[in-house]
């Protein structure tokens, strides 16, 4: 039993070192896609949802404004690949520690909540996706109530 959990560590460390470059552009792209689903649940992604993506990039991965654009267009491409949330939750589920998948959470409701409207299909997604990166209703709520508070939507 401690053999095979201090070899499961040992090999945890070695594919985050070798596989570190290829693992944080796919990890980014999956979120990117991710954020995009969220915004065109209503079949469209307005422009202050674009913004809101845009803006969440930039900050949470250190980008350029061209290369957030470039990152959108990636997983824009990458979504119309698959049709299936599985492809990008699958990499954040085993990429990000608990703490960033809850902040992911945060990102996913500050584009939900862009347009100032929670939609059925929306809150739905949101379910979805944190169910399938293993972030509970408990802590996915409490990203929800971060976000409403900080763009002032609980009056």
């Amino acid at each position: 039993m401690l053999r095979r959990r201090v070899l499961d560590l040992l090999k945890s460390f070695l594919v985050r070192e070798t596989a570190s470059p290829d693992a944080a552009s796919e990890l980014r792209i999956a979120a990117a896609a991710l954020l995009l689903d969220a915004a065109s649940m209503d079949d469209h992604i307005d422009e202050v949802e674009r913004a809101a993506i845009e803006g969440i990039l930039i900050r949470q991965f250190g980008l350029g404004p061209e290369q957030a654009r470039q990152l959108i267009a990636t997983a824009s491409a990458a979504q119309a690949e698959s049709t299936q949330l599985l492809r990008f939750t699958r990499v954040v589920k085993d990429t990000m520690p608990f703490e960033d998948r809850e902040k992911l959470m945060e990102w996913l409701w500050e584009v939900v909540y862009a347009d100032g409207i929670e939609h059925n299909l929306e809150a739905n997604l949101m379910r979805r996706i944190a169910g399938l990166i293993y972030v509970d209703d408990k802590s996915s709520g409490a990203a929800r109530k971060r976000v409403r508070r900080r763009l002032g939507l609980d009056s």
